[in-house]
């Protein structure tokens, strides 16, 4: 179909990564101009959790800065994008057909997981967003319900997003950019093999079967994106990684699309 759309896994990275000369950088902004047209986007961020998923229905959000001690330059960026306020009460629907118990909110700000990507692929900030939230210390399968709940929207020229973290262990970084350590190579190298397999099963339990799970991962909101837009895709279809590289050390800023 032609207006179908694909569910993007992105690692964000540090708030710098709109500003920097990188591979990740190039790469997202190359990825928005390569990648169809959507009416939409649907967007998840590590960065934003809460006890319940939420569905942000401020027409206008402002943009959050998120962080500290940064370059005074990232507090200048904004990203003005508008909420496709149509589309958000169709999300909510979804969500609450499949089971889920959902709220609503007009108070959310744009996080750093959301605008850092989206300003690289769509500098314009002219695509109508959806911002929906990460439900705290959900199971894997809520998150993968989340996303199968929203996948028919991919038909309807709709991109879904989710933005986190391949490994994310801000304690065990290299600031002097040293080669990457085993315990980040094996956790990254047998997820590259259980999506390239499509071993949905073995990835919804990624804590007990991969490798090291809480070295890369101390906490699993970088990690629960991704299975998001796992359940956003088609069974049948083994998703395709886009990009590699590893920042810090131990950083992964690996991308996955899955169809």
């Amino acid at each position: 179909m032609s207006n179908q759309q694909a569910a993007l896994f992105i690692s964000h990275g540090a708030p710098t990564l709109p500003i920097e000369d990188s591979p990740t950088r190039h790469f997202l902004t190359q990825l928005g101009q390569t990648l169809p047209r959507p009416r939409a986007i649907i967007v998840v961020s590590a960065h934003w959790e809460s006890t319940i998923p939420m569905v942000n229905l401020a027409e206008n959000p402002e943009t959050m800065y998120d962080f500290g001690g940064f370059p005074s330059i990232l507090y200048t960026l904004r990203y003005p994008a508008r909420t496709d306020l149509k589309l958000a009460a169709d999300v909510v629907d979804k969500l609450r057909e499949s089971g889920l118990r959902i709220g609503t909110t007009d108070q959310r700000s744009l996080d750093h997981g959301m605008w850092t990507p989206l300003m690289l692929m769509y500098p314009e900030a002219d695509i109508p967003l959806v911002m929906v939230s990460l439900p705290h210390g959900a199971s894997a399968d809520t998150f993968f319900q989340m996303g199968r709940a929203l996948r028919a929207l991919r038909d309807d020229n709709v991109l879904i997003i989710g933005s986190g973290s391949y490994t994310h262990n801000l304690w065990q970084l290299s600031p002097d950019g040293s080669a990457t350590p085993p315990w980040a190579a094996a956790f990254a190298n047998w997820m590259d093999l259980a999506l390239q397999e499509n071993r949905q099963q073995d990835i919804l339990r990624w804590k007990q079967l991969a490798p090291l799970a809480r070295e890369n991962h101390p906490t699993d909101e970088h990690f629960n994106p991704l299975l998001v837009v796992m359940g956003a895709a088609s069974d049948a279809t083994a998703p395709v990684k886009l990009h590699d590289d590893w920042r810090m050390g131990s950083l992964s800023m690996a991308c996955w699309r899955f169809d």
